[in-house]
Order: structure tokens, then C-alpha cells, then sequence
């Protein structure tokens, strides 16, 4: 593999990793079970081609096919996670508020139905807006030090950063 394709797989997971102090400082709750969760803060789609593409922006060049392909991919990427995702997310909320109103029925009514409740379904699938913009600049910031640490004069600040 190159060394895009770890910088922005390294990108994806502290994107991951940093949902898991950020919920806490926010909720007061540990969960690090948000490693492996979608959703939260940053986004961690938009934080792997963002650095995908400022790494490819700053190695090859705006005038390049690969970074137009990059950019033009990570657009959607972005757009689509806070965008459809996020609408799904919303319509999931709707649909399993609606398992309990059906149970609340079931209770007041006479007739008894007997039906296997079905499993709830996922609702932290989207990003909002804010989300996608700390992803796209977590993925900026690890894209220029990627960057930056590829260079052959730059090697002593690579290795003071441990990187």
C-alpha cells in the first residue's frame, strides 16, 4: 500500500478513537464501545478523504488526475454522510419510537396480538454538519503532517513527532 492509503486509514481510526473522550467530556459517559460505532464527532469518512486528498493535493499536485478523482470522491463521501445518512439516522428514530406506541396499543386494546417485536435498528448512522467539517479538518491536519513527513528534508521533524 502507499502511504496515502495509511495516512488516511490512520486518519479513520483516530477519528474513531477521539469520539470516545470527546462523548465523554460532553455526556460524562465512557463508552468505548464508539470505536467501532458511525456517527459522532469528527467523522471519521470525512477525516479519511480529506487527508486522502490533501495528501494527494500536496505530493502530486491540483492539476492532477488522482487528486481530481480524490476530491470529486470525497465531496460525495462527505455529503452523502451528513446528508442521507443523517436522514436515515432521523427516520430510524421514527421508526422505532413507533414499536413503542404500537405496544402501548396493544396494552389498552381487548384483543390480544401476539407479534415478535422486532430488533431496533441503528440510529446513530449520519453526521451533522459540524461533524463532517472537524472529520474534514482532523483529515486536512493529518494529511499536511503525512505530508510533511514523506519529505527527505523533513525527516528530523517526523521523528520529533514521533510519526
Amino acid at each position: 500500500m502507499n502511504k496515502g492509503v495509511y495516512l488516511a486509514l490512520f486518519s479513520i481510526g483516530l477519528a474513531q478513537g477521539v469520539k470516545i473522550p470527546l462523548h465523554y467530556f460532553k455526556k460524562k459517559e465512557w463508552r468505548p464501545d464508539l470505536f467501532f460505532g458511525t456517527g459522532g464527532m469528527p467523522s471519521s469518512h470525512s477525516a479519511g478523504v480529506s487527508t486522502l486528498t490533501t495528501y494527494i493535493a500536496l505530493k502530486r499536485g491540483l492539476t492532477t488526475f488522482d487528486f481530481a478523482l480524490s476530491l470529486i470522491y470525497g465531496l460525495i463521501v462527505m455529503y452523502d454522510a451528513q446528508g442521507v445518512r443523517r436522514q436515515t439516522g432521523e427516520l430510524t428514530l421514527k421508526v422505532n419510537s413507533m414499536n413503542d406506541l404500537i405496544e402501548k396499543i396493544q396494552k389498552e386494546d381487548s384483543i390480544k396480538f401476539k407479534q415478535n417485536a422486532p430488533n431496533k435498528l441503528k440510529e446513530m448512522l449520519g453526521h451533522q454538519p459540524d461533524e463532517v467539517i472537524g472529520g474534514a479538518l482532523l483529515g486536512l491536519l493529518i494529511g499536511i503532517i503525512g505530508h510533511l513527513c514523506t519529505k527527505k528534508d523533513r525527516k528530523l521533524l517526523c521523528f520529533k513527532l514521533k510519526f
